[in-house]
């Protein structure tokens, strides 16, 4: 899932308790200029059909240097195929290339690079070491840090817009020379504590420095990053731009044109469209695709690259064209009644302004089934206040015959868990909610509901298999202690807690799992996600999509189709 323009939903997280899923992985060892011209072999007869088909097109990415997407795919693959060691390595080489090019495109990073001093950079990487020994999930793996740290300057010695930044004009044979020279502190050795890891970045460092000319402080920078994006997949550096627009969607609100986009073949798809938002005024759907921005097509451009056209401060405009899908119904809705015909819609461009946008904590919140009183509300990601403002919805759905209560978790990729625990106390009268344990005691936390406030409104919850973190937080209280009925598909399996730290120098931070979650009776959420009362394999409708109305007999989403189901039956069990 890639970003936005005022980043991705996907991509922000929260506090010290924070959870959501996004991916970085541990680096093995690297042999010297393996970033460039490493030879892959797949073994065919080790390996199953669909991993090979996988590494295939993502080996035909890396080969046209399409780093972003081939992370997209890698990351998916991984999740799929959790023990696959030859896809860890590769969603690990293609986070540490794409990482390199975001961080270069990124002001508050290059900012960083020409005013840190030596001494500054190399504190902050010291800093983000002490960070990840006081408060990461279980030991640190020094051994792979230090190697992983010498990788990242590796391979970002293959890239031009580093050597370009960095004034480092070497011929190829002398940076190839350096790249096996990097690797000499690591020969025979073992990494035992972070003092040892911070020798290697000095040494590096210097090497780099007397060989071409590069400021230790460029290396010191790669190192930082490179630490914190190899603990784990959710573990990563944030560069000033990246902390601070966390902090936004945890209020949420951004400067942006509201929408949240990935990678297509010919631009980027849209995916969701905020309510009133720049982008819904300029009649932008679900679905539409972005293929030029500011006359330039983007077709050939990373990801990364494309979504930093479409950023900009408040007030300012860009034009995009946009081509809609071949399909012209709007792909996030249900249709409001048989025979109600969307009309065609044409390729066309606009002119966007970019402004503040306010991320709705609760979205298409209303009756479903008056006859029943089915109520529904569909929560997109946990903030700092969806509790508050569900509770008031609650009321209002109350006073409109509310009987029966949908909640709609698909899609949502989790957010604050404190959030998420305040919601499930909404419903919880008694027991525990969920708990966490990490390598400090001061990350063990045992949440348990309290009586008061309780509302006894039956549920039917609706998860999938992107509704993650907070999502399944909230999902496996309802479940597990019996509350209401989970619907839809297994959940996504994300089972860590995450803490966001700043550092102290260039406004930058780490975010960093500090513990692990378990449901209400005891089992741990990650890789196994929460399994839903009803399992519903086939449902037409894609990740992320919502309803807006329902009259008679809908056919398009499956699950929702089940989630009424389910709630007329509670009804008339009353």
């Amino acid at each position: 899932m890639l970003q936005n323009l005022g980043k991705s939903l996907r991509e922000w997280a929260a506090t010290s308790l924070l959870v959501l899923p996004l991916g970085s992985m541990a680096l093995g060892v690297w042999t010297p200029c393996q970033a460039q011209s490493e030879e892959i072999t797949i073994a065919a007869e080790a390996t199953p059909q669909v991993v090979r088909r996988l590494l295939s097109e993502g080996l035909s990415l890396e080969g046209q240097h399409r780093w972003g997407d081939a992370l997209t795919l890698y990351e998916e693959a991984v999740r799929k195929h959790p023990d696959d060691r030859q896809l860890q390595k590769r969603f690990g080489v293609a986070r540490m290339h794409y990482g390199v090019e975001r961080r270069y495109t990124d002001k508050s990073f290059l900012e960083s690079v020409r005013q840190l001093s030596e001494q500054q950079a190399f504190d902050l990487y010291t800093e983000l070491l002490l960070k990840v020994d006081s408060h990461y999930v279980v030991d640190p793996p020094w051994q792979s840090l230090a190697e992983r740290g010498v990788a990242a300057v590796d391979v970002a010695l293959t890239k031009t817009a580093f050597l370009r930044h960095n004034g480092v004009r070497a011929s190829k044979q002398r940076l190839a020379q350096l790249r096996q020279a990097i690797y000499q502190p690591l020969r025979n050795r073992e990494f035992r504590s972070r003092q040892e890891v911070a020798a290697v970045a000095q040494q590096v460092g210097r090497i780099a420095a007397q060989q071409v000319g590069l400021r230790p402080t460029a290396t010191a920078l790669e190192f930082t990053a490179a630490a914190a994006g190899g603990l784990d997949r959710y573990s990563s550096f944030l560069t000033g731009i990246q902390l601070k627009d966390i902090y936004s969607q945890i209020e949420g609100n951004f400067v942006g044109l509201g929408v949240e986009l990935k990678a297509a073949d010919s631009g980027l798809e849209i995916i969701h469209v905020i309510p009133e938002s720049p982008a819904e005024r300029a009649k932008i759907e679900s679905g539409d695709v972005i293929t030029d921005i500011d006359g330039r097509s983007i077709a050939r451009m990373s990801t990364d690259e494309a979504a930093a056209l479409l950023t900009g401060e408040e007030g300012t405009y860009v034009r995009v064209r946009i081509v809609p899908p071949r399909t012209f119904a709007k792909p996030n809705t249900i249709t409001l009644a048989a025979d109600t015909t969307p009309a065609q819609r044409e390729p066309w461009e606009v002119r966007i302004r970019r402004e503040h946008v306010d991320v709705p904590s609760l979205e298409d919140v209303g009756i479903l089934d008056a006859a029943y009183g089915i109520a529904y509300v569909k929560i997109p990601v946990f903030q700092k206040t969806t509790a508050s403002d569900l509770e008031k919805s609650l009321w209002d759905l109350h006073e409109k015959g509310m009987r029966t209560l949908v909640i709609d978790l698909r899609g949502n990729p989790g957010g604050l868990l404190t959030s998420s625990v305040e919601l499930a106390d909404k419903f919880v009268s008694q027991g525990r909610i969920v708990s966490t344990r990490g390598r400090s005691s001061g990350e063990d936390f045992d949440y348990r509901a309290h009586r008061a406030g309780t509302w006894r409104v039956p549920l039917v919850v609706l998860i999938d298999d992107q509704s993650a973190s907070a999502s399944e937080i909230f999902a496996a209280a309802i479940h597990d202690n019996r509350r209401g009925t989970v619907v839809g598909q297994r959940s996504f399996g994300k089972g860590s807690v995450q803490g966001i730290f700043p550092l102290g120098y260039a406004g930058a931070g780490i975010r960093l799992t500090t513990a692990k979650f378990y449901s209400p009776s005891g089992q741990p959420i990650s890789n196994h996600g929460v399994v839903p009362n009803i399992v519903v394999r086939d449902s037409a409708t894609p990740p992320g999509t919502h309803a807006t109305g329902f009259r008679g007999r809908a056919t398009s989403d499956a699950a929702l189709e089940k989630a009424i189901e389910t709630a007329r039956g509670q009804v008339a069990l009353r």
